[in-house]
């Protein structure tokens, strides 16, 4: 497969312009608040209804996940930040891999937070969706991926993308009760979390199973 047509879930890289200068209300802010409205601002972008909004908040979120990350180096939570936001910029106009480089920074950020903490779900889940998209020129290893993903709902109950990704991958088997079971349970997840757009992606699945049958 190209690299041009993989989507590394949270991958590529549009760093956007220079990182805005910290409000006077943030100078004291600590490492562990910056990275909190990081992972914030992430969320937030995902949920954004126009190009504009998500591109303003993942920007934001990035510049609050480098100085998180500034101020702390040994903080999961900023380096994963920071991997989110990346991630997301990468994508803001569809699935691609636009530098390898990038996708080297965003590798070395997930991978960090895991070396700081082995047991960081959302973590895990990013590395082995990485690890699973990817083509093995880029670093991708689906058996390692769908190992790591198995573990993150062994540990997690409302692990998400998880159960999507494992769902897709069941179904490129042809296992698809599994598959079926994946996607029905991330549907409950995120009809419980209260999440429109995990609904939809849950919905979307399940159509895209019942389709080849």
């Amino acid at each position: 497969m190209p690299a041009s047509g993989v989507w590394c879930a949270l991958v590529g890289l549009a760093l956007v312009g220079l990182a805005p200068r910290p409000a006077r209300s943030d100078t004291n802010a600590s490492a562990a608040e910056l990275a909190r409205r990081a992972r914030a601002a992430c969320e937030d972008g995902r949920r954004a209804e126009t190009r504009a909004a998500r591109l303003a908040a993942f920007d934001r979120g990035r510049a609050l996940a480098e100085r998180a990350v500034t101020l702390d180096q040994t903080s999961a939570d900023a380096h994963f930040a920071l991997f989110c936001n990346l991630g997301e910029l990468m994508r803001i106009d569809g699935e691609s891999v636009s530098s390898v480089f990038g996708l080297r920074r965003l590798m070395a950020e997930v991978d960090r937070t895991l070396e700081l903490d082995p047991g960081y779900t959302d973590a895990l889940a990013a590395k082995g969706i990485l690890l699973l998209r990817l083509p093995r020129l880029l670093g991708g290893d689906a058996a390692k991926g769908e190992e790591m993903l198995r573990q993150v709902i062994q540990q997690d109950p409302n692990a998400f993308s998880s159960r999507i990704m494992l769902a897709k991958t069941c179904e490129a088997r042809g296992e698809r009760s599994e598959a079926i079971a994946f996607a029905t349970r991330a549907l409950q997840i995120a009809r419980a979390q209260g999440r429109a757009d995990k609904v939809a992606e849950a919905q979307a699945t399940l159509s895209e199973l019942a389709a080849g049958d």
